[in-house]
Order: structure tokens, then C-alpha cells, then sequence
């Protein structure tokens, strides 16, 4: 609770340093935030070039010409969000050092600065991407009530997984170097480019022990099969995510008073 009143008392302060975080990243940029959903589209667009006509006919369910467009599309909008979080609660205590040294403020105000920058972030892209859908001929369904709690476990994942593994980049900085590489393969282990049902035989018990399976399908159910997600799978990931928020906490308690030396 106190950490609860922390936040509403530096309400001011966190929404100040979103802000202030866009306009650094823009200023003197023509095209302002549109860059935050070019870099992502870009990826999307390429990818449903080169591979569409290989995995178009492979995609069970999808009555439309881009099919496998739609499905990339709704794929990169839910790991892009965990991306973007978990990557920067990694380096949020490094990044912030100097601020840490010099000024008197609640740490535990920087992941929320983080998840409010993501997540305006993957807003946008998220409107970008339905219009696009409508412009293929693909509308979105009542399914998409289902979003707002997919988002929210999603965010709790990440932030679970991403502090305590920042914490301990802390003092283990091997930890924010090898972590960028295990990100690329776990975004290849997740069917984010591809279908599950396109892999050989036996590989999909291996799939469904990614916690980030549950997550993606949850888009992709949402988005273009138009479907309420499997709510077993988010539940067991939300559990986990709590667990590891807990985690998280707990090894932060514990090292905070050295992480300021060390830094």
C-alpha cells in the first residue's frame, strides 16, 4: 500500500517524465511519433511480402486475401508490447543511474514510466494496425473486449520477468548482454511469423511451454479468428506473472541499498 501512495503522490512527476521522454525522442523529427509505429509496420510489411505466398495457403480459418498479413499483424502487436517492456525494465535501474544518485524519488515510479511509455507506444500501433485490418477487409469483433485483461497480463509478465532480471543486471551486467540474444529466439520459438499448425508433429507440446504462447494465441484469436482467447492459458500466465511481480519486489527490497553504490 505504501508503494500504492507512492505513485499517486508522484502522479505528477511520472506523467511529466512521459511526456517529457516523447518530446526527447522527437525533437527535431519531421515526422514526430509516427516513427513509434513505422519501425514495427516496416517489419510487418516485409515479412508479409516475402512470406505470404508461402504460408497464405496454411492458414485454416482466415477467409480473406491477406490472410497472412492479418495474422503477423495481431502477432507483432501483443510482443511488441512485451518486447518493449521487458527490454527496458532489463536496463531501467542502469539507464537511470545518474538520476538515482542525484535525486530523491520513489524507484518504484521508473517501471511505471516505462509502461506508460510502451504503452502508449503500442496504442498507436494498435489503432494503426485495425485500420489497416479495415482497409484489407478485415473488421474486428466483439472479441476485442477480451483485450484490455490480455494486455494487462501481458504487462505484468514483462514487468515481472523484466525487473528481476534488471535488478540482477545490476550487478551481473553478462545479464543485459546475453538477454537480447535469448529475446530473438524466444520470438522465433513463439508463433508470431508462423502458425503453430505448420510445425512437424511432436513440436507443439515444446510450444505450449513458452508463457508466451498463451499470450500471442490470445491476439491472434482476438484479431483474426474474432474468437474469445483461451482463458485457461492467459490465467496461468497471470499467475505467473504475479508470482514473478513478487519476485521481482522481494529481490529489489533486498538490493536496493547496494544498487545505488554499484551504480
Amino acid at each position: 500500500m505504501s508503494w500504492i501512495r507512492e505513485l499517486y503522490y508522484y502522479r505528477y512527476f511520472i506523467r511529466t517524465s512521459i511526456v517529457n521522454e516523447f518530446r526527447a525522442r522527437f525533437v527535431r523529427s519531421r515526422l514526430g511519433a509516427a516513427w513509434m509505429i513505422l519501425n514495427p509496420l516496416a517489419q510487418v510489411v516485409i515479412f508479409a511480402f516475402i512470406l505470404s505466398e508461402v504460408l497464405s495457403a496454411k492458414l485454416p480459418g482466415i477467409e480473406n486475401k491477406y490472410a497472412y498479413a492479418i495474422y503477423l499483424m495481431a502477432g507483432t502487436v501483443g510482443w511488441s508490447l512485451f518486447a518493449e517492456i521487458f527490454n527496458r525494465c532489463l536496463t531501467v535501474f542502469i539507464d537511470n543511474g545518474n538520476t538515482m544518485k542525484k535525486l530523491a524519488f520513489p524507484k518504484s515510479t521508473l517501471p511505471v514510466i516505462v509502461v506508460g511509455s510502451a504503452l502508449v507506444n503500442n496504442l498507436l500501433l494498435l489503432v494503426s494496425v485495425i485500420v489497416i485490418f479495415a482497409m484489407l477487409g478485415h473488421t474486428v469483433s466483439s472479441a476485442i473486449l477480451w483485450l484490455p485483461f490480455v494486455m494487462i497480463v501481458t504487462i505484468a509478465f514483462a514487468v515481472g520477468l523484466g525487473l528481476f532480471l534488471g535488478v540482477l543486471n545490476v550487478f551481473i551486467r553478462d545479464i543485459g548482454q546475453i538477454m537480447p540474444i535469448i529475446l530473438q529466439i524466444w520470438y522465433w520459438f513463439t508463433p508470431v511469423v508462423y502458425m503453430e499448425a505448420i510445425l512437424p508433429k511432436g513440436y507443439g507440446k515444446y510450444i505450449a511451454l513458452n508463457p508466451m504462447y498463451p499470450i500471442i494465441s490470445a491476439y491472434h484469436n482476438i484479431f483474426v479468428f474474432q474468437k474469445t482467447p483461451n482463458m485457461t492459458g492467459i490465467g496461468v500466465i497471470g499467475c505467473i506473472s504475479a508470482g514473478l511481480l513478487l519476485l521481482a519486489v522481494f529481490v529489489y527490497r533486498r538490493a536496493s541499498a547496494e544498487m545505488v553504490d554499484v551504480l
